[in-house]
């Protein structure tokens, strides 16, 4: 299995970043580590080696990228205005610097269709608010165990920027055709367990995306201990 491993300043963040690609073809999919978690974490957990088949084969190539949780909605040393900007900055990174990248091995006419995110926990809510904010770029999306609502980060501060990077607030109210048809054209899978502290947050997005009539499934797992690796290795075989 191809393993490339890459680290370049970025210049919306202003830092280095760091990732690691898995395989050469095949539908590219970016991986969003869990709240604390780098770049390495999906080889170090075993989730990369779950799927060498599929990676091999050239039906996906993984791309792991670093989190800057830490410096986003971790961090209380910012008010909590700075660090959502600086959640919108991680953002245009992927957007800007690792996508073109993505893009470049996937031949021109593809299309954005092509490429896909998954995350597990903090990196389920990466996958899907960015899904959801750019369904022209992400044409599938996997959440494991993902939240959603991450008010309990903002210490009761509220704006325009905070309500739109939380899908649980702005996707209810959402009307503009331009997003909604493109939603219906990809596919979203919501992942979690009985036992699963972010069950009912999965179960609420569940409810919104049928109300909108977006494409999707919610699969809820007789799991113990749902929200921990074990679990996401057996997940990531079904749905990747």
């Amino acid at each position: 299995m191809e393993r490339v491993y890459r680290k370049q300043r970025s210049e919306r963040l202003g830092r280095e970043m760091e990732l690691l690609v898995f395989g050469r073809g095949g539908q590219p999919v970016v991986m969003f580590p869990t709240s604390g978690g780098r770049f390495y974490e999906f080889e170090d957990q075993g989730m990369v080696e779950t799927v060498r088949d599929r990676v091999e084969a050239g039906r996906v190539e993984l791309w792991c990228v670093d989190s800057i949780n830490g410096e986003s909605w971790y961090n209380r040393k910012l008010a909590p205005r700075e660090r959502v900007a600086r959640q919108v900055a991680y953002e245009k990174y992927v957007l800007e610097e690792v996508v073109p990248r993505m893009r470049a091995g996937i031949g021109a006419g593809d299309g954005a269709g092509r490429l896909a995110a998954l995350g597990c926990s903090f990196g389920g809510y990466q996958a899907v608010n960015m899904a959801l904010r750019h369904p022209e770029v992400f044409g599938k999306t996997v959440s494991l165990s993902g939240a959603f609502d991450l008010t309990m980060f903002l210490d009761g501060y509220y704006d325009e920027e905070c309500y739109f990077n939380l899908p649980l607030h702005y996707l209810p109210n959402l009307t503009d055709a331009w997003y909604l048809e493109r939603y219906r054209r990809n596919y979203m899978t919501l992942a979690t367990g009985w036992d699963d502290q972010c069950l009912t947050q999965n179960q609420e997005l569940d409810g919104i995306l049928r109300e909108k009539g977006i494409p999707h499934q919610l699969d809820v797992w007789e799991e113990k201990n749902s929200h921990d690796w074990p679990s996401w290795r057996r997940m990531v075989a079904k749905y990747l």
